[in-house]
């Protein structure tokens, strides 16, 4: 099967619920081996199969600007919600524009927009729980984007990865992910390298590794600084990622009351228009603030969280929302517990995946 063959099986699959069981099947590879220059590059000078099709920079902007408002309406609705869309286009109109005839810079540009809308499609599908899919996703973004010789892409695909990896607890792995990242990407700008060390820093501190975390906390700081007085920012990381960053750092290694001041700091600053991870950190911050006894600040965050919830389709969402239940059950002869419970409670019966 070739490469956009499989897409097609990949998509069709993804958008038919009675199959997307046997995608998210298996189990997720802690051993995935990252695709590399010599293994894709050649597969994609025979793209071209349809002589009866041609695709000019049109197309290309036509993919790019589907993918920023997919991607938008996942940062407000979730990946439940964003990715049938995405799954679709891909294969109704990326598939088609990869098989069609056009000049090699069109071709290249093309397969660098394809590989970020299977980047996008990969992080909704890791949104909805759904990791081992999610994982296909990300694989396929990479050789797309090798074959581009889009490293930003690449890069980019491959901190996904290593966010991926730490969430579901394989700290070597995500370690492993984020130096790949790091060392893919020689000329980033400061920016760019702030958004790959911040992650090296929450997965090394997830490993245990307290003075490598802190010290590439250090250098995603500086780089930051940096940044901040430049251009504009290149995607979302942005001064409330970088906190989100330091509270993890922080919590993993133990300090849970810097780790709540930090994440205190970037919801400060968080743009609005990001509601699911809205939902998430406020229910994080609740639950750091339970664990350190401050109840009374933890509800008011629990419910700052289901202000939105109801919005929200996700899997990580809903992740928060059963870590909300389970962290307040200590408590629950507590007014003030009950009182959140009692308004979470019809929200438990929706059904949700």
């Amino acid at each position: 099967m070739d490469m956009v063959e499989g897409l097609v099986d990949l998509g069709s699959a993804d958008m038919d619920p009675s199959r997307r069981g046997v995608l998210g099947a298996g189990l997720y590879s802690v051993a995935l081996t990252i695709p590399g220059w010599p293994d894709v590059v050649g597969r994609f000078e025979r793209l071209g199969s349809d002589p009866h099709a041609r695709i000019g920079m049109g197309e290309v902007e036509s993919v790019i600007a589907m993918t920023e408002r997919i991607s938008e309406i996942d940062d407000q609705f979730g990946g439940r919600t964003a990715r049938p869309m995405a799954a679709a286009f891909m294969v109704n109109n990326i598939v088609p524009y990869l098989r069609a005839t056009a000049s090699d810079e069109v071709r290249r540009a093309m397969l660098s927009a394809a590989a970020d809308h299977l980047y996008l499609t990969g992080y909704m599908a890791v949104d909805e729980r759904l990791d081992t899919l999610g994982q296909s996703y990300y694989t396929k973004a990479l050789e797309l984007a090798l074959a581009a010789g889009d490293h930003l892409t690449y890069c980019t695909t491959l901190r996904g990865m290593s966010v991926q990896a730490v969430e579901l607890g394989h700290g070597a792995e995500a370690v492993r992910l984020a130096d790949a990242a790091s060392s893919a990407s020689p000329q980033a700008g400061p920016r760019m390298r702030a958004f790959l060390a911040g992650q090296q820093a929450h997965s090394l501190a997830r490993t245990g590794d307290r003075a490598g975390a802190l010290a590439m906390l250090r250098a995603a700081e500086v780089a930051m600084e940096q940044a901040e007085s430049k251009a504009k920012a290149h995607g979302s990381y942005d001064p409330a990622s970088l906190a989100y960053h330091v509270a993890q750092v922080n919590h993993e290694l133990g300090y849970r009351e810097g780790a709540i001041r930090a994440l205190q700091r970037s919801e400060k600053v968080r743009p609005a228009v990001y509601r699911r991870a809205r939902v998430r950190h406020r229910a994080m911050l609740a639950e750091w603030q339970v664990e350190a006894g401050r109840v009374e600040e933890a509800v008011q965050n629990w419910h700052l969280a289901l202000d939105d919830y109801p919005q929200v389709q996700s899997g990580r969402a809903d992740d928060r929302f059963r870590a909300m239940v389970a962290a307040v059950r200590p408590h629950r002869r507590d007014a003030r517990v009950r009182g959140l419970l009692e308004r979470a409670r019809p929200m438990a019966g929706v059904r949700r995946g």
